[in-house]
């Protein structure tokens, strides 16, 4: 914002007489305040997409059931059958399911978020509210597949008689961080695809890449130890370890949540300043 000091001749101000008012720059990359005054607009957002995505579907919700189950079911017949885990603790199907959980919210998270600035043109070049708010719904959107998941998760968990151990509360936690990687990886995309469109193409590999090197159907104890540190590197690995050890009572791999924790967060600042840094070109650039 400026105001404009005209001369005493009434000519066009000079340069030492315009004076610049904007907010501080830390304020414009973590306005969290005015993020909250808008949560109605949030939650209206997450509801339209969550209604969008079952939208004339014959067996609705359900889709969210049968995408977990028909993929453990499948991992479970292929690894029982060529490939046994020695080092599990818990049967198959639980491992692979509680991976399959987390990784399938990231991944159709991050695939929503990627697109939804494109996908709302209209309400972005029209009205003035804060982007952020757009990948972040279409984010949370993914949250009631996720609960269902989980449900499916808690039932087959007394199907084979899991002893619960004080460690299950630590689980919201890792949901948690998994929910953060997802915002951020999804907000960081949104921002790119405007201005970069090769980004839809591109997302899907980087994401089937992602998924083989994150131990959702493998144990990560199945590597040699000099690749784990390098797998620590992938936050998912600390996430679905730490998730999977609070929910059976493991024992916990502190590095590689360490790891996530720290690699996580940073992502999110590093998403969170590029989304601020090109935000104002979204209109222009759509």
């Amino acid at each position: 914002m400026s105001i404009n000091q005209p001369s005493a001749a009434g000519n066009s101000p000079r340069p030492d007489e315009i004076t610049k008012i904007e907010p501080a720059k830390w304020r414009n990359v973590f306005a969290w305040r005015e993020f909250w005054s808008y949560r109605e607009l949030l939650y209206f957002l997450t509801w339209r997409d969550v209604k969008v995505r079952y939208r004339q579907t014959a067996i609705g919700v359900l889709w969210a059931i049968l995408q977990p189950v028909l993929t453990t079911a499948i991992f479970t017949i292929i690894f029982s059958r060529f490939a046994r885990f020695e080092s599990l603790q818990i049967s198959y199907p639980l491992f692979a399911l509680s991976g399959l959980l987390i990784w399938l919210y990231v991944n159709n998270s991050v695939t929503l978020a990627s697109n939804s600035l494109v996908g709302n043109t209209n309400l972005v070049t029209k009205i003035y509210f804060p982007r952020l708010i757009v990948p972040t719904a279409a984010t949370f959107s993914g949250l009631i597949d996720l609960a269902l998941s989980f449900v499916i998760l808690v039932g087959l968990m007394i199907y084979y008689g899991v002893n619960l151990t004080f460690q299950i509360l630590l689980a919201p936690l890792f949901v948690v961080l998994a929910i953060l990687l997802a915002i951020s990886f999804g907000t960081l995309f949104s921002a790119l695809n405007v201005r970069f469109r090769d980004v839809k193409f591109a997302l899907p590999f980087f994401l089937q890449i992602w998924m083989f090197l994150s131990p959702i159907f493998y144990p990560s104890d199945i590597l040699p130890e000099k690749w784990r540190v390098a797998f620590a590197l992938n936050p998912l690995t600390g996430i679905l370890q730490g998730f999977r050890a609070s929910m059976f009572g493991g024992s916990f791999d502190w590095f590689s949540i360490g790891a996530a924790v720290v690699l996580t967060f940073a992502l999110a600042g590093v998403s969170f300043f590029v989304f601020k840094r090109m935000e104002d070109d979204f209109a222009d650039l759509i």
